[in-house]
Formats: structure tokens, C-alpha cells, sequence
């Protein structure tokens, strides 16, 4: 069959399709492209083919004619009810997304209604208000007129002017009901489109002007109309006129910046900042300015200055003096001083039963130890063993600064020593009483009787003697006379009544401070008033910390320390100096701000103190310096008394010629840098309970740098002593020899002049030196060319015969003169 016959043409139901596609392709170049489409099978349920996966007439679920195909049953009947769920949940959505609508509505529509209600009561005041404000006016008006109105010139009719009155009242709230009665919804389009009303909202609030802010842009608050509101209302009432400034007394120190003078005077920055650009100072809010300049900007903004110094940042410190009924006992500070050797520390170690010699080097003590001991009646005693070697002078004039009563432990078998006299004079003048315990009075060479009587030579009498000072004789070895000791510390106490207020901020001194390696600096604190607990922020000389934690004397955590306790306090930002005072202090800004102006001060100061002197003085005293040797060394010592004790020491050594010159001093181990600072200046380190660290010692290795490790102060003194006596120069001793007398000169050639003389005394040697002495006076001095006996060059010539001499580079010589011979010889010197 052809095509002719109307019939379609043979092929695959379905098949792809040809047809041609014209291809543009540049400079007007075109392509008919022959493409082929594929026809896609899409499945569309028949008309009437609702009513679920299988039932209905007509449904493809029944009918297979009207399903589409390669769909089985199950499938079919899977869809249609996937379709129902969704229907039914996509008309749920539908209903609660309709109702969640309508409630907001509700919601926005009360909360605008409530909006409006509150803004028609404000207004409704605020012009009852107004209304009343004029009427007062025009009554006062009214008054004045007729006061100052001579007669009137014809009385008005009372009827007419109620008339003009009522007609006026009732024309303003006519007008003010009419602006507040609510327009139409066109009314309100109009004015939004146009001129709208800015007084309060209008028209129904939808999400898209919360959103954008509504056709008219940003709409105001509640907030900005009440405050509109209220400054129509203070107009209206007159009060229009500003506020009364309030003036300030602005404190500014020496510098201020800029934003903290603007928070002081609760002015603006920007202002501030604008009117000191007015006065030509380009200034930013962070830059400082100085105190005059602060005051010519308060004195513009209407304010009173009040100058403070840096110095004022210690007030806080407070220094009230306690109430007699906030006291309380507090126990006493026993300080145990005398000379060295004379069994201090054993007499404490038998009171508190504790081996604290056997700690020590050299079995003497080099360290302020604090203790407190708990007697058998029950009676806290807080006691301070300090040194008795000479070079710890400092730390017993601190001990007795602390103390409440002084212990002198004098050894009845050593009477008084220097030390001894030291300590008396320590506690004469820190003005505290005194007991003398006479130890070692077990031994055999014991004289007690001594003891006192060498005592009156410095003024101080015992009850033995009728005098008023207490004497115990004790021995630390026997344990004899210690409870007699105590009574007379607890007698001695109560005498003195020692109170103190434990309800207030604590303060305390510094009894030792050290750099620990595990634990920072550490500084051994006595508590003298209040409590101090941990978390306290203090000041402490030029360092201040927080308490991390105490240590009482036997190695226990305390959470507290009250009056008369001496503590081991951790948590410094750095090693203090013995002997400061510690104050707690509110915050760590103001412990930080006085630390920081100690420090300050302190510097200036010492630069104060070395600028003082005059460029004359200065080249004097560089003059002076250049014929003094100095030996230089680095100290460093475990403790900061340590430090204070060995510096003090190698100050007292040297003379007019040699000094020792310590060119740093330190608390902790020996460093890197201190091996740099050694090698630099050419000089050793001395370490005292100290030891380098492993960089250290290789840096000091390579650079060739001698550190020394001492445990014992005698020992570093000793060594010191010697190497500063090693460079002292030689003295140089002259020995007489002898005299000879010229009996004649001669001229000889290649010589010059030679003298004949006599050996009247000694004799005279051709290595020895000569002066030639002329009517007794020393003319010249000298050594001899030539020393002849005949013609022969000898080396000597005894008394009582002739030879001929001859002076190096001098020829007058005269008869009748005096040669007198002596001999030179250097001897090494020692410092004393």
C-alpha cells in the first residue's frame, strides 16, 4: 500500500520524529540541520477517575482499559491514596495557616487599638492641661488690666461677653474633638499618600510596614510621641525654659585623657573634643592632656577643678585609727636577738621543740625565722629569730622595728660582744622593752654575775642588780629556766596590753622576701592589724598581688592570718624588699596604681640623686676613681635579707686604693643574664643558697665566666676580702744601708763626673739606690753608674774605704756632699 492511499506510513509507534533546524552562524551565514525529537510518554488519568485507589466506575484502579500502562494494581492503589493524604494535609495546612493569620490580626488590631487609647488619654491631658494653663493666663491678664486701667471708659455688656466667652470654649474643643475623632479609611490612605500625620499612628499596622518601615519611611515610637507630647505640655504650662546645670567638682591630676575629663564632668566626648579643636589643639578622645590645660575646658563647661598630685593615689590607704571597743588581744612578737654563736636559735628550737640549726649552714642563722609557739598554759607567742653575724645588721634593726619585746640571749660564758651592743642598741631605739636571758649556764666556764655587771656598761640594769629590766638564766642544752622564760614573756605582755582591731583591712610588714622556683615570689608577712585572707588584693612597696595562698610556720595552708601571725604569702607579681609595709586595698586598678607610682618614684629619685652633682664634681670624683682598683662581682642570694647582708658587707670592704663594687644584686637562681652581665663587666658570680641553671652554666662555660657557690657568709666575706687584697699594689719598704762622704771629684772621660768618697757607715752596694744629700737637704735621687774600688768595678764596698761613684744622668756633685745608700723591697698587702 502507498502513500497515496491516505494510509499512514509503516513504523514504531512513538518513534523519534525528523525535522529541520536553520543554524545562524556569523557574517550572515545559515544552516538548515536535520534533528530528530523524541516524543515523551505522559500518563494522564482519565476523566472520572476519582473516588480512591479502587473503587468507582470507571476507575483505572477497575478499569484496565483506563489505567496507564506498565502501572500494576498495588502501585495504582499506592498513588491514589498518597494523593487523598496529601489533599487532606495540604487543607489542614490551609485552615490552621488561616487561623494563626486571623489571631495575629486580632492581636495587632488590640495592641494598635490599646496604642491609640493611650495616646487619646495623653492628649486628652495634656490639653486639660493647656486649656487650664491659659486660663490662669488670661485671668492674670484679666487682674493686671484692671489694676492698671484708671476707669473704663464704658462697661461692656456682661451678656455679650459670656456669649464671646462660651462661643470660644466651645469653638477649641469643638476643633479638638473634630482632630481627634477617627477619620475614614480613605481619609487615612490620603494622608499617608500625602501630607501624613506625624502626631501619632494611623491605619492598621501590616508586616510589611514593620518590616520596611510603611510607604512613609520610619515611623515614630510610642516613646518619641509621649516625649513630643510632654514637651507640648511643658510649653503650653511655661516651663519651657532649660534645666539648672548641675556644676561639678571635676579631680584631675597632673595628665588626664581626654575621654576620662569628659566622663569626669558627665560632658559629652565630642563636645570636649570640640572645644579643645576650638582652642587649637587637635586632640582624639585617647590623647592626654595636662592639668592646666584640663582646667580652661572645665571652667568653660561651668565646672569647679580640684587638683590632685600622683601622690594622692596612696589615700586609699586607709590609716583611721581603731575604735576602743574594736580591739581586741592580740599575741605578742618576741624578736630573739644577740651576738652570734651565743645559742639563740637553740634556745627557740627548745621552746618549740623543732631542730632549726640543723637547717642552717654553718650552723648559725642566716635567714629572719618567724614562729609561733603555743605554751603549756595555753598563751600564742609569735616570735622573729634573727642573725648575729655582723654582716646581718640590717635585718635585726628590722626584727626589732616588728617586734613587741626583745629577747637579748646573752652566753655566760662569752659575757658581752659586739653584736651584743648592737642589739641593745637596736631595741633603745625601736623604743621596746627588753629581757636578757643569760644562756649556757650548764657549762662549766659560766659566769652569770659577769654578764650583769658588763650590761651596766650600756645602760642596761637587772632586777638583780634593783634594776627594772628582767634576766632569766637559761640553757637551750638542759632545758633549765625555759619556763621561766616564758612567764616573764607572758608578764611582759600583759604589761603592755597589746590590742589590735582583727575587723579590718590587714596590714603587716615584710619580715623576708625570696623568688621561689616552683612557687614565685614569696614574702614572709607578720601580720600587725586587721585579718588577711585569702583573695585579698594588697600593695606591698613597689609590688602588689593577690593572695593565692598562706603558709603559716610549719608548712600548713591557712586561709586566714589575724594580728601578731607571721604567714608565707604567694601570689606577688614580684620580689618585694624586706622590710616594706603591706596594705590591702579595694581593687587591683588601685593596688596597681600605687605600685606603679612607687615605682616611678623611686626611679626618679635614684636619677635624682645622681644628677645632683655638678660637672666639676663629677670629673673631681672621676679623677679621684682612676687611682682606686675596683673589683666588681654579681650577687645572688636565695633571700632578699641575704642580698641586703652580703651587699652591705662588700661595702665595708676595701680602703682609699681597692673597693669592692657589686655591680648587681638579686633574689633567686643564677641566670643567663647574669652570666652576660658578669662577662660583659669582666667580674665573677657570687652565689649564695643558690645554684645556676643548666643554660647557665653552659653560657658560663663558653664565656669563660667563674661563678663561686657560697653557704656561709664567714666563707664569702673571707674570699672576697682575699681577691680585693690581690689587688692592692705592693708596699715598698726602704732599708738603710749606709753613708759615704765625697772627699774629692774628678773629671772623667766618657763617664763625666766622679766622686771619691769615703764608706763612713754600712755599706754601700752597686744594686742599691742612692740620695745625694747637701747641707742635709736631698738634692738628688737615684742608682749608681759605676761603684770602683781602685780601678775595678766591684759590687760593694764596706765601711771605713775609699771608692769611686758615678750617678746615672747626674754630674753635680760636690765635695763635702753626703751619699746616703738604701735598699727597696716590696711586701704584700692585706686588707684588714
Amino acid at each position: 500500500m502507498s502513500d497515496t492511499d491516505g494510509k499512514k506510513p509503516l513504523g514504531l509507534r512513538g518513534g523519534p520524529r525528523s525535522g529541520s533546524v536553520k543554524q545562524s552562524f556569523s557574517h550572515g551565514r545559515t544552516k538548515n540541520v536535520v534533528v530528530e525529537t523524541k516524543r515523551k510518554r505522559v500518563v494522564v488519568p482519565k476523566p472520572g477517575a476519582g473516588g480512591g485507589a479502587g473503587g468507582g466506575n470507571g476507575s483505572p484502579a477497575t478499569d484496565p482499559s483506563k489505567r496507564p500502562a506498565g502501572i500494576s494494581d498495588a502501585e495504582l492503589e499506592r498513588r491514589m491514596k498518597a494523593l487523598a493524604a496529601a489533599k487532606a494535609n495540604e487543607a489542614e495546612e490551609a485552615k490552621r495557616r488561616e487561623e494563626e493569620e486571623k489571631a495575629r490580626e486580632e492581636e495587632r488590631e488590640r495592641r494598635r487599638q490599646e496604642a491609640e487609647d493611650k495616646a487619646r488619654e495623653e492628649q486628652e491631658r495634656a490639653e486639660a492641661a493647656a486649656k487650664k494653663a491659659e486660663e490662669d493666663e488670661r485671668r492674670r491678664k484679666e487682674k493686671e488690666a484692671a489694676k492698671n486701667k484708671p476707669a473704663p471708659a464704658a462697661d461692656p455688656d456682661p451678656a455679650a461677653a459670656q456669649a464671646a466667652e462660651a462661643r470660644g470654649a466651645k469653638t477649641g474643643p469643638r476643633k479638638t474633638e473634630r482632630e481627634r475623632a477617627p477619620q475614614p479609611a480613605d481619609d487615612r490612605s490620603n494622608r499617608g499618600k500625602g501630607g501624613r500625620d506625624d502626631s501619632r499612628r494611623s491605619g492598621k499596622l501590616t508586616v510589611n510596614q514593620a518590616l520596611t518601615g510603611g510607604e512613609g519611611g520610619r515611623q515614630r515610637s510610642v516613646a518619641a510621641m509621649r516625649r513630643k507630647q510632654e514637651r507640648m505640655r511643658q510649653k503650653a504650662m511655661g516651663n519651657a525654659e532649660p534645666r539648672e546645670k548641675v556644676v561639678r567638682d571635676v579631680q584631675v591630676p597632673e595628665a588626664i585623657v581626654v575621654q576620662e575629663l569628659a566622663n569626669r564632668m558627665a560632658e559629652r566626648v565630642a563636645d570636649v573634643v570640640k572645644s579643645l579643636m576650638q582652642m587649637g589643639m587637635m586632640v582624639t578622645q585617647n590623647q592626654t592632656i595636662d592639668q592646666d590645660t584640663a582646667e580652661l575646658i572645665i571652667e568653660e563647661f561651668g565646672h569647679r577643678i580640684v587638683r590632685v598630685s600622683d601622690s594622692d593615689v596612696e589615700d586609699v590607704i586607709t590609716t583611721t585609727e581603731d575604735k576602743a571597743e574594736d580591739l581586741e588581744n592580740r599575741p605578742p612578737v618576741i624578736t630573739i636577738m644577740g651576738h652570734v654563736d651565743h645559742g639563740k636559735t637553740s634556745l627557740l628550737d627548745a621552746i618549740r621543740n623543732a631542730k632549726v640549726v640543723a637547717g642552717e649552714a654553718g650552723g648559725i642563722t642566716q635567714h629572719i625565722g618567724a614562729y609561733q609557739v603555743t605554751t603549756d598554759s595555753g598563751t600564742v607567742l609569735s616570735f622573729l629569730d634573727t642573725p648575729g653575724h655582723a654582716a646581718f645588721t640590717s635585718m635585726r634593726a628590722r626584727g626589732a622595728q616588728v617586734t613587741d619585746i626583745v629577747v637579748l640571749v646573752v652566753a655566760a660564758d662569752d659575757a658581752v660582744m659586739p653584736q651584743t651592743i648592737e642589739a641593745i642598741n637596736h631595741a633603745k631605739a625601736a623604743g621596746v622593752p627588753m629581757i636578757v636571758a643569760i644562756n649556757k649556764v650548764d657549762l662549766p666556764a659560766a659566769n652569770v654575775d659577769k654578764v650583769r655587771t658588763d650590761l651596766l656598761q650600756h645602760e642596761v640594769i637587772v632586777e638583780k642588780l634593783s634594776g627594772d629590766v628582767q634576766d632569766v638564766e637559761v640553757s637551750a642544752h638542759t632545758g633549765q629556766g625555759l619556763d621561766e622564760l616564758l612567764e616573764a614573756i607572758a608578764l611582759q605582755s600583759e604589761i603592755l596590753e597589746l590590742k589590735a582591731n582583727p575587723n579590718r583591712s590587714a596590714q603587716g610588714a615584710v619580715i623576708e622576701a625570696q623568688l621561689d622556683v616552683g612557687r614565685g615570689p614569696v614574702a614572709t608577712v607578720l601580720v600587725q592589724n586587721g585579718t588577711l585572707r585569702q583573695g585579698d588584693i594588697f600593695v606591698v612597696g613597689e609590688q602588689w598581688g593577690k593572695v593565692r595562698a598562706m603558709e603559716n610556720d610549719r608548712g600548713e595552708r591557712v586561709k586566714e592570718a589575724g594580728p601578731s601571725v607571721p604567714v608565707e604569702v604567694l601570689g606577688l607579681n614580684g620580689t618585694p624588699e624586706a622590710g616594706d609595709v603591706l596594705n590591702v586595698v579595694d581593687t587591683e586598678a588601685q593596688a596597681r596604681e600605687i605600685a606603679e607610682y612607687r615605682a616611678n618614684a623611686a626611679k626618679d629619685k635614684r636619677a635624682a640623686a645622681g644628677a645632683a652633682t655638678t660637672l666639676e664634681q663629677m670629673m673631681a670624683k672621676a679623677k679621684a676613681d682612676e687611682n682606686v682598683a675596683e673589683l666588681p662581682i654579681v650577687v645572688k642570694a636565695d633571700v632578699q635579707g641575704s642580698a641586703e647582708a652580703i651587699v652591705q658587707a662588700m661595702e665595708k670592704i676595701g680602703n682609699d686604693e681597692v673597693r669592692v663594687r657589686v655591680i648587681h644584686y638579686g633574689v633567686g637562681a643564677i641566670t643567663e643574664t647574669d652570666v652576660g652581665l658578669a662577662e660583659a663587666s669582666g667580674c665573677p658570680v657570687i652565689g649564695f643558697n643558690v645554684r645556676a641553671n643548666a643554660p647557665a652554666r653552659n653560657s658560663a662555660n663558653q664565656k669563660g665566666v667563674e661563678i663561686r657557690y657560697y653557704s656561709v657568709i664567714y666563707d664569702l666575706v673571707d674570699d672576697v676580702k682575699a681577691a680585693a687584697s690581690g689587688l692592692l699594689s705592693a708596699e715598698v719598704r726602704e732599708k738603710f744601708t749606709g753613708y759615704a762622704e765625697i772627699k774629692e771629684t774628678f773629671r772623667v772621660s766618657g763617664v763625666g763626673n766622679v766622686a771619691g768618697c769615703l764608706v763612713t757607715e754600712g755599706v754601700a752596694r752597686r744594686s742599691a739606690g742612692v740620695r745625694l744629700l747637701r747641707d742635709n737637704v736631698v738634692i738628688h735621687e737615684g742608682t749608681l753608674k759605676t761603684l770602683k774600688r781602685f780601678k775595678d768595678e766591684v759590687s760593694e764596698v764596706i765601711s771605713g774605704q775609699e771608692c769611686g761613684m758615678a750617678f746615672e744622668n747626674y754630674d753635680d756633685i760636690r765635695k763635702g756632699d753626703v751619699i746616703e745608700i738604701f735598699e727597696r723591697e716590696e711586701v704584700e698587702r692585706t686588707l684588714s
